[in-house]
């Protein structure tokens, strides 16, 4: 462990975010994606444009998918996979605490940076989901909802494996992240957010971006920077994109426990995005609600 903990992780994200961004010369770029591909196991059937257009490894490495390459369940009340990935430590939020790894646990108001959403939040379900490198890079909606508010937290930038889950404690609530807290549709105006998707940095990672703001990771300062968004807040429909990993890391999706519930997987599942992986609860007042 004395390696990890004298990597110096935020240099070498840095640095690979830099030369990953660099623009190849177009004749280079079906090779050098190709034999990346081959190593990491990328499937080039299911990528949308030619090789040569995209100008970059990091450009290629958040690729967009060819129509219909991730269906989305469309019963009304599926809750649909975030992301590609492996499932990772799930279940229900007890004494304000996730689980990282067996005997590993981390507070989930230290995760979200809010206090009295995390005590709102307890006896809810969470879901871990890990992104390899020849995953699809891009992170959508799981169900339809409002972003009222995203929070970009600064920190580390610990490896996301299985040597960092097991010896770095509290890893995704000291990595740099962005946190959605969403509304779901059907509440009172104003309601107390029921959804919350935190998008974790870690070492090699170049950025987490949102599509519907400029809010990024690597920011400077040591304080979180809230963004709070007019009522009803910005509108996501279920599948919709709202941010993407340059490089690889993880989601952790946090659900109220009367907002929805999760169908659990064996750790290491695959998954792909818009798959169902729970129910959503009916809005208090509806039929069954």
């Amino acid at each position: 462990m004395p390696l990890i903990h004298g990597l110096p992780k935020s240099l070498v994200s840095h640095g690979a975010g830099r030369l990953a961004s660099l623009n190849l010369p177009g004749f280079l770029r079906p090779s050098v994606y190709r034999a990346f591909g081959r190593i990491v196991g990328v499937n080039f059937d299911e990528v949308r444009d030619p090789l040569i257009d995209y100008p970059s490894l990091q450009a290629f490495f958040t690729r967009a998918l060819v129509d219909g390459a991730r269906p989305v369940d469309a019963r009304a009340d599926a809750l649909v996979a975030p992301c590609d990935g492996a499932w990772g430590q799930a279940g229900r939020i007890q004494g304000g605490t996730l689980l990282q790894v067996k005997g590993r646990e981390y507070r989930l108001a230290e995760l979200i940076q809010d206090d009295d959403l995390a005590c709102a939040m307890e006896g809810g379900h969470y879901a871990t989901f890990y992104l390899a490198p020849r995953d699809y890079h891009r992170f959508h909606a799981p169900c339809d909802g409002f972003v009222r508010r995203a929070v970009h937290v600064p920190g580390a930038l610990w490896p996301v494996n299985a040597l960092g889950l097991h010896g770095v404690d509290r890893l995704f609530a000291r990595n740099e992240r962005i946190c959605a807290q969403v509304e779901l549709p059907g509440r009172a105006p104003g309601a107390r957010p029921e959804l919350c998707m935190v998008a974790v940095g870690a070492t090699l990672v170049g950025k987490i971006r949102l599509t519907f703001d400029d809010l990024t990771s690597h920011r400077r300062g040591a304080s979180p920077t809230r963004r709070d968004y007019p009522s009803p807040g910005v509108s996501l429909e279920r599948g919709a994109e709202w941010g993407h990993f340059e490089f690889g890391s993880t989601l952790v999706l946090i659900g109220a426990a009367d907002a929805l519930e999760l169908d659990v997987r064996p750790l290491g599942t695959v998954l792909r995005q818009g798959e169902r992986i729970g129910r959503l609860a009916p809005p208090p007042g509806a039929p069954g609600g």
